[in-house]
């Protein structure tokens, strides 16, 4: 077994898991050959799925897909390690968690779809204002933060047990970078929210969450090519 908990025989599956959960996580850039009608610089990511948007269903799908596959990767390497009291390093526990618990939420997400799109119809955001939308919205939201903090505390704590504990050279090298690019692109997501929250514009919410994602799925990619390169050396 490798010293990190994973052996080659382990390694590779989870490998496959967390780089094909990355790829398809970055389905929503479909958008750009498709016709959905929403602006990417002003609307949710989320806002693709839409129950009242006609590409809704395949956008469901491939998060359900994307959340499945994280969830498996992160649940498999987490069990391992797990099972090795001797590979069983505090960072690289929260970091699998983590990516665990973002996968499970991914997932849910398709599941709690919102009913129309509130950054583009008016009406939509009235009512999810006067709080009279299904309360799939409310849990969309719920599920939405509970995936972007996995996926922080994924980036986070396994980019630290990279640098700590001499494992994952690739991402060891690039994720902090990769990490602080993350948090800047979640602190203005955060901002443009509050202010959409507050009537006052959506501050380019869809550029900032886009971007967001977009760098998870980075990452994932990196933790997957960073893992199928320890698991054969």
């Amino acid at each position: 077994m490798s010293p990190h908990g994973l052996s080659r025989r382990t390694a590779w599956p989870v490998a496959v898991l967390i780089g094909l959960a990355a790829a398809t996580y970055t389905a929503w850039v479909l958008e750009v050959v498709l016709s959905t009608g929403l602006n990417p610089i002003q609307t949710y990511v989320s806002e693709l799925a839409a129950q009242d948007q006609p590409l809704g269903g395949l956008f469901r799908a491939t998060d359900f897909t994307a959340g499945l596959l994280a969830f498996a990767g992160g649940l498999l390497a987490l069990s391992r390690l797990l099972k090795h009291a001797e590979s069983r390093r505090p960072w690289a526990v929260i970091g699998w968690a983590g990516v665990t618990l973002f996968g499970a939420a991914t997932a849910a997400d398709a599941w709690l779809p919102l009913s129309c799109t509130p950054t583009v119809d008016p009406e939509c955001a009235a009512r999810e204002t006067a709080k009279l939308v299904p309360a799939t919205h409310q849990a969309h939201a719920v599920s939405s933060s509970l995936a972007m903090t996995g996926a922080l505390v994924g980036l986070v704590a396994l980019t630290i047990a990279a640098r700590r504990y001499g494992w994952f050279a690739p991402l060891a090298r690039y994720g902090p970078a990769l990490v602080a690019l993350e948090l800047a692109a979640t602190a203005w997501t955060l901002y443009a929210i509050a202010m959409f929250t507050a009537g006052r514009g959506t501050w380019a919410l869809g550029a900032g969450q886009r971007l967001q994602v977009l760098l998870v799925a980075l990452w994932l990619g990196l933790l997957a090519y960073s893992v199928h390169k320890e698991g054969r050396t």
